[in-house]
């Protein structure tokens, strides 16, 4: 099973059963009306009033004793952590992506990414944990604006997951999960709102050897 759905999360996830997903790697709006140079924008990123029910969903989807693993909008962190304890995750790590160069300047230079780890329930520890620290790779944002590079995903995917489980993005954009997932020998359910970034997610995906068919709502099947 690996498939990535068009539509709106809040309304796909309820559809999913208790405790199915192995893992979620997702890098949602960080609710700062982002636009790049080019104009593009993304869905849902001017206010916050779905962030509490899309986590209590992942939570809700996730088997015990797994991980979400979520980016955020860092001068938003007080309305992403309060979601997630809302939802019932425990915090158990975070991570710096350090990059080479900035992509904004105001009162600093902005030279990071970051992201959270959440447990539900009491995951085991990984064999080989990787620093908190990690260097980044520039996506070239081919696309989509916030593309996030496939090196680092596969590296949180490896180290929280097991070949052929279940990696959920709920908000997969142009798929950079799910490439990650097939590539490590995962399987991968994604779920995007936008149409023209889940056409690329269905396109980069399908290039690695998958025929998406994201255009209709399957059965789940595990």
């Amino acid at each position: 099973m690996s498939r990535i759905i068009q539509g709106n999360c809040l309304d796909i996830m309820p559809t999913f059963p208790d405790r199915c997903v192995d893992l979620v790697l997702t890098d949602p709006p960080y609710l700062v009306n982002y636009k790049d140079r080019s104009g593009r924008t993304i869905e849902g990123d001017k206010e916050g009033s779905w962030l509490i029910p899309a986590f209590q969903e992942v939570h809700r989807v996730l088997r015990q004793n797994t991980m979400c693993i979520s980016f955020y909008g860092w001068n938003q962190v007080d309305q992403f952590s309060g979601a997630w304890r809302a939802a019932g995750f425990r915090v158990v790590g975070h991570i710096v992506f350090a990059k080479p160069y900035a992509s904004k300047s105001r009162f600093l230079r902005y030279q990071h990414e970051s992201a959270y780890l959440l447990a539900k329930g009491m995951p085991d520890l990984p064999d080989n944990p990787p620093s908190d620290v990690m260097p980044w790779q520039y996506s070239g944002n081919r696309f989509h604006p916030t593309q996030k590079p496939v090196s680092i995903l596969s590296t949180l995917i490896e180290t929280f997951s097991k070949p052929r489980d279940i990696v959920l993005d709920p908000f997969a954009g142009s798929g950079s999960t799910g490439v990650a997932a097939l590539q490590t020998g995962r399987r991968f359910v994604g779920i995007e709102l936008d149409r023209k970034y889940h056409a690329a997610a269905e396109q980069r995906i399908t290039a690695i050897g998958w025929q998406g068919r994201g255009h209709q709502q399957e059965r789940w099947a595990a």
